[in-house]
């Protein structure tokens, strides 16, 4: 059995966004001197983050683009909860809840659970989820045209740039673009973001339907 679906492209974009969830109150619009800084410093009260997003992945072998769009749910430090909506295709949740990882695809009837920690999932960004590395020593960090550049110092699951877009409001980003190794283009703008508005840690549980296989994970090469 194998993983289909949007949530490959997920591991890169979720990853990106991870790294910033135990780092370091700048509030309102973010400008000209948007930095890696001010990210670390709007982060400070951050406790947890709902919202939505839109995600738009140019794959450049198809000539093709796909948009998904779902919801988030995320927890400082180490729980997130990603879910795509529309057709039985694009039907996927991802769930991290501390030291485990599970992937359900609701249409294939199948979920994969795995080990999540740095030791299972070195250097490739979705181990940043827990906030495990310093972005000085995982990144060369820049600044242009009031956004963020970042280019991992070393293999990263095949990324090679991660562009931060600010927000005009109290969540710091508005969007991220990766870029990979085959100049495949994944997009994701956030929308109707939520701050601290006291997420249990229930919203991380996962029971497994009737009819639903479990396999084992591991992770990607």
């Amino acid at each position: 059995m194998r993983i289909k679906g949007p949530c490959l492209t997920l591991f890169l974009v979720v990853a990106s966004l991870s790294f910033l969830l135990t780092e370091g109150p700048v509030r309102g619009a973010f400008g000209a001197d948007f930095t890696i800084e001010t990210i670390q410093k709007a982060y400070e009260n951050i406790k947890d983050i709902k919202g939505n997003f839109i995600q738009k992945s140019a794959i450049r072998d198809l000539k093709r683009t796909d948009t998904f769009k779902g919801s988030l749910l995320i927890k400082v430090p180490s729980k997130m909860r990603w879910q795509y909506y529309g057709d039985n295709k694009q039907n996927t949740e991802v769930i991290i809840n501390n030291e485990e990882i599970i992937i359900y695809q609701k249409s294939e009837k199948q979920a994969f659970r795995g080990k999540f920690d740095r030791e299972s999932y070195g250097q490739a960004p979705i181990a940043l989820l827990g906030g495990f590395g310093n972005i000085a020593d995982e990144f060369e960090v820049a600044s242009k045209e009031g956004k963020v550049l970042l280019k991992p110092r070393k293999g990263m699951s095949g990324v090679v740039s991660i562009e931060i877009t600010p927000s005009g409001g109290d969540f710091p980003i508005g969007s991220l673009t990766i870029i990979d190794k085959r100049s495949n283009r994944i997009e994701i703008t956030f929308r109707d973001i939520v701050l601290n508005s006291g997420i249990k840690d229930s919203a991380f549980g996962f029971s497994v339907p009737e009819g639903v296989s479990v396999f084992e994970y591991t992770k990607p090469q």
